[in-house]
Order: structure tokens, then sequence, then C-alpha cells
């Protein structure tokens, strides 16, 4: 969609410029790219200075809307980027009075966009390995919008990041999003969940919300030329009571047998 925009003001712009100084053919091809080019460039810089006062080494202490919005922006663009059309199933299932905790498996680097995308209205943050932020432009504005990072080769840092989280959902900043698997997986088969990812939901005392997404490891073979049709299904959803009297380590097997029920299910199709 943004893409067909941003084509469509690029030859308005073209198409009043030779209603000005007339028709020459080389320059207003050469004024239609520049002017595509152009308007990739303000967008991107809007959304950038969208959170330019974000201080990226410190947590936030209320909803940062300008950087959401940002954020939201920026998925749409680099998804319609990369070619995806990507579709939700079982939306009704989520929780709509409360802040929850969404656990997913994880195929490819562009599934936080993705589900930032469909579950817009959500106000999802997701958690991610600290090398994100090696991607200052793109970091600054996930943080403002409430994204973390983990080092999950320190525990203690580690931890400081769960216990933000978990304020996070407290205080009605955001939802949470995280991958329990740590990493993508490069076969099709979940990796090992890590447990302590569940903590999160008990600490904050927020329902936990079990999805799968399916079809995003197609994104490296299409983008940029063919069209690629993610699809992430809400699995179920469990109330924060019922994550209360659990264990991490129970919570993360049976996470992980629903998703793996899940995607042998939609695969086999």
């Amino acid at each position: 969609m943004l893409i067909a925009i941003f084509l469509f003001i690029s030859l308005a712009i073209s198409v009043v410029y030779a209603a000005f100084t007339g028709f020459v053919l080389w320059k207003l091809v050469l004024l239609f790219i520049f002017s595509y080019i152009a308007v990739n460039i303000v967008y991107i810089l809007v959304c950038s200075a969208c959170a330019l006062k974000v201080d990226k080494k410190k947590p936030l202490d209320k909803p940062n809307k300008a950087s959401r919005f940002a954020l939201n922006a920026m998925a749409s663009f680099i998804d319609d980027y990369l070619g995806v059309s990507a579709a939700v199933i079982g939306k009704e299932k989520l929780p709509k009075d409360t802040r929850f905790l969404l656990v997913c498996n994880h195929r490819a680097a562009a599934d936080p966009l993705i589900i930032f995308e469909l579950l817009k209205e959500y106000e999802l943050s997701f958690i991610a390995k600290n090398s994100l932020e090696k991607m200052p432009l793109l970091w600054r504005i996930a943080h403002g919008a409430g994204c973390l990072s983990i080092n999950r080769e320190n525990d203690r840092e580690a931890l400081k990041t769960i216990i933000t989280a978990a304020n996070y959902l407290k205080n009605d900043i955001c939802s949470i999003g995280v991958f329990p698997e740590g990493t993508r997986e490069r076969n099709g088969q979940l990796l090992p969940f890590h447990a302590g990812s569940f903590k999160i939901a008990q600490r904050a005392g927020v329902p936990l919300v079990v999805a799968s997404i399916t079809g995003s490891e197609n994104i490296k073979n299409n983008a940029p030329f063919h069209r690629t049709k993610p699809v992430l299904n809400i699995i179920s959803v469990f109330p924060a009571d019922e994550v209360k009297a659990k264990s991490t380590a129970e919570l993360s097997e049976y996470a992980k047998n629903l998703i793996d029920s899940d995607i042998k299910e939609r695969e086999s199709i």
C-alpha cells in the first residue's frame, strides 16, 4: 500500500511539472525517479524525528505515542518493501481490557515487524537480542515504543530486562511479545524454549497469549519481487490466575507443544 501511495505522489509531482513546463519525456522520468526517492527519504526522516528525544538507555515511565506511531509506520514501510501480505487468525481471542504477554515461534528476522503491523491496536512491543542495538535508527524508534533488548549471555542483565518488561505490563505502557526460542529456527523445527521468558507474565499478573507464525521464512527467497503471505495464528489465551498457578517450566513446555502441534497441522494442509 505504501509503495502505491509513494508512486502516486511521485506521478502527481511529475504531472504537475509537465503541466507548467511542457512535456519532455526524459525530464519527467528523472523527476519521477527523484521524487520517488525523496518521498521515501522524507517518510523515514519523519519516523526518525518522532523518536529524537528517546533516551536509549532509560526504561519508559509512560507510553510514548510518537514512537509508537513511528514504529507502526516503519513496520508497514519495511513489510511493504519485503512484499509481505500477512494475515492473522483468532484475533478475537486477544484480551481487550488488559495488557498481555505474547509468546510465538520465530522463523524470520521480519517476524516482529509483521506482528507489529497485524496487532498495531494492541500496542505490542518485543524483547529482542541486544544485537538490534547496532541498528541505531530502528532501535531508537523501537525502544521509544517499549521494545527491550536482552543479553542472554549475562543472567543478571537478562533478569533486569525481564523485570523491566513486567513493569511495562503492570504500568500499562505496552503489551510484551517474546520469542522463547531466543533465536530463529533454521530448519523449520522448534528450538528449545527459555522458560525464563514466562516469568514476565507471572511477575506482572497478566494473561499469556500463545501464537504461531508460519510462512515468514519464505520472505528471504521471495523478496522483493514476489509476495509472501505469512499467517499469525492466536492459538490460545491463558488467564492470569492460571499462569500464576503453573511453574515457568510447565508453561514453557505447554506453550511449545501447542505451537508445535499448530505448525504441523497448518503445514500439512
